[in-house]
């Protein structure tokens, strides 16, 4: 299980679980892979839902990173991200929720 309380998200790929989070450092390597705007503009993007899949693929890759993972965006390409596309965006709406409220906060 992940805690919420320091913004753990669990991402299962290949069938292993990894706790993803999103920590200073991998906020600003997220900044630098967003292609346009900033933090705002991607929160505004997921709270719009108009989000692409370059977001999504690029807030997983941030929290694994986060969470210490040493793969990159590559990587995720040739693995099973547990509950498919779906799920991927779920879980990066939810690190992205994490990283900018306490639990229990709407």
């Amino acid at each position: 299980m992940a805690n919420p309380w320091t913004g753990e998200v669990v991402i299962w790929l290949d069938g292993q679980r990894h706790v993803a989070k999103l920590t200073l450092g991998a906020l600003a390597e997220l900044e630098e892979a967003l292609a346009t705007g900033s933090l705002v503009d991607l929160v505004e993007r997921f709270e719009a839902r108009r989000f692409s899949t370059r977001d999504v693929l690029a807030l997983i890759v941030a929290g694994l990173r986060g969470g210490g993972w040493q793969g990159t965006a590559t990587d995720l390409l040739r693995v099973d991200i547990g509950g498919g596309p779906v799920e991927a965006a779920r879980a990066a709406a939810e690190l992205l929720a994490r990283a900018f409220s306490l639990p229990g906060e709407p």
